[in-house]
């Protein structure tokens, strides 16, 4: 039995954490944990996150909570191309990580479920319109960011694309009123860009179930409340 165990059920932010284990090939073990699940108040469970939420990991002895940290620690252990090559892209790593959850993902998920588009949910346009203004700078400064690259640290796809796109995948739910709003602006461009309109030169790539990332297509000549 592998010493790497993730909690938390796959729709929840734990699908970060089983995204990152997918690319990197590891070893583990998910516990299907939903964020109000009982289980989540067990001694057992509190003993690796105190919060009592999900996703929380556990390798080994060592217990680890919240979803970007589990991230970052995930590619620094295990290296390979999620990894940024040097100290100054891993910064870069963090900063954005931090940016998508502190910038981002809070009007993201205020539009989603004002969006009417949950199941028990209704609209509300007055909070769509609000939320949809939120996101216009934030999410322009990552259109203005990926306007001459394909990825944010530049050479390839990293932990640094992963962490904003994990966060970017709460817009599937509400990207088509987003888009079709006269008030979308960049909020409505960068949704696009990184979940439904890629440019010619890229595909979309669905081999992970864990979640899903953009990578360069092959030229014709050559042989994409928790935590």
């Amino acid at each position: 039995m592998t010493d790497l165990t993730i909690f938390g059920a796959t729709q929840s932010r734990a699908m970060r954490c089983l995204w990152v284990a997918k690319e990197l090939g590891l070893d583990y073990t998910q516990i299907e944990v939903s964020p109000r699940d009982p289980s989540t108040r067990t001694p057992e469970f509190l003993a690796c996150n105190p919060s009592g939420k999900v996703p929380a990991l556990k390798d080994g002895d060592f217990s680890l909570s919240e979803s970007m940290a589990i991230n970052l620690y995930l590619a620094r252990k295990h290296g390979g191309p999620l990894q940024p090559a040097s100290l100054e892209d891993e910064a870069r790593t963090w900063q954005w990580s931090f940016w998508a959850m502190t910038e981002v993902e809070k009007p993201l998920l205020a539009y989603l479920f004002a969006s009417g588009r949950l199941p028990g949910m209704e609209a509300d346009e007055a909070v769509m319109a609000e939320n949809a203004e939120a996101l216009q700078k934030p999410l322009g400064r990552l259109e203005t960011a990926l306007q001459d690259r394909d990825y944010l640290l530049g050479g390839d796809f990293s932990i640094c694309d992963l962490n904003v796109a994990s966060v970017l995948t709460w817009a599937r739910a509400a990207r088509r009123t987003l888009a079709a709003r006269r008030d979308g602006g960049p909020a409505a461009a960068a949704i696009e860009y990184a979940l439904g309109a890629p440019p010619p030169h890229r595909r979309r790539d669905t081999s992970c179930d864990a979640g899903w990332r953009w990578r360069v297509a092959p030229t014709a000549t050559s042989g994409a409340s928790d935590n």
